[in-house]
């Protein structure tokens, strides 16, 4: 099968809000992987494009997308929320997926992947469009555990005074937009309180020790809340990231072992 590269626009309705999400879709051989990003990170990032020539080196099938607000996708981060990127990653994982995928999830791709893998879990429990999934400092919960268990009580007022407060970041001169919809609607997707989440394939996590966005003791909370067989890799010298040259390779490595896995 030819690695051709597909790069389209998918409009997604819901609720009288429509966006048009940027996609790459590369064709290729199964498992495939199915990339998604953090929050306010792209498709276009350092892990997602060397993880796609990866995948193009070897005949894989590949999917690369942008969440509304993001990237190339239509949207501001006004109108953002994790119901809505969640449905977006549902969709065109549905519409491109033509077997399982390898999902891998970054950060808050991390958190979106597990919370997709729930709910096609829930609708069946085989989850036929699942291989297996990488998480890379999944942040789980991030909205209430991650934000707004740490903000002061000065900066939870102006966000539910005003809409929103612009965090600091090392990563934006601007910082990130954190708005009133954002955490509220979070709490609709909590994990941490609920039962086991049980997924049919494996799981592996990938975790900087020196991670200061996403602790350690997320990802292992994680692996408590997990029934599956899952692993985790933890990088004693990693930050959130995880994006240097040894780092990729880990996560290259990874997925060569799932994806034989796979296909035993």
């Amino acid at each position: 099968m030819s690695n051709d590269l597909t790069q389209s626009r998918m409009k997604i309705e819901s609720g009288g809000f429509a966006r048009d999400i940027a996609v790459a879709d590369r064709s290729g051989n199964a498992p495939g992987v199915f990339w998604m990003s953090g929050f306010m990170s792209d498709m276009a990032g350092t892990k997602a494009t060397k993880v796609d020539e990866w995948c193009t080196g070897r005949g894989l099938a590949c999917t690369r997308f942008d969440y509304s607000a993001h990237g190339a996708s239509s949207g501001t981060i006004e109108d953002g929320s994790l119901s809505r990127w969640l449905e977006e990653s549902l969709t065109v994982l549905r519409k491109t997926a033509a077997g399982p995928r390898i999902v891998i999830g970054s950060s808050m791709g991390g958190f979106l992947a597990t919370l997709m893998a729930k709910a096609l879990c829930e609708e069946d429990p085989q989850c036929p469009l699942i291989a297996g999934m990488i998480l890379i400092a999944p942040a789980i919960d991030m909205t209430e555990r991650l934000m707004w268990d740490e903000f002061p009580e000065k900066v939870r007022s102006e966000i539910m005074e005003t809409g929103g407060w612009f965090r600091p970041s090392p990563y934006d001169d601007g910082g990130y937009r954190i708005t009133k919809r954002l955490i509220e609607d979070g709490r609709n997707h909590l994990l941490f309180d609920g039962p086991l989440l049980t997924f049919p394939f494996p799981v592996t996590i990938l975790q900087g020790r020196l991670d200061e966005d996403v602790p350690l003791d997320v990802a292992l909370d994680l692996v408590a809340l997990l029934d599956a067989d899952v692993s985790m890799t933890v990088v004693p010298d990693g930050d959130h990231r995880l994006s240097r040259d040894q780092d990729i390779e880990l996560l290259l490595n990874t997925i060569e072992r799932m994806a034989a896995q796979s296909a035993d």
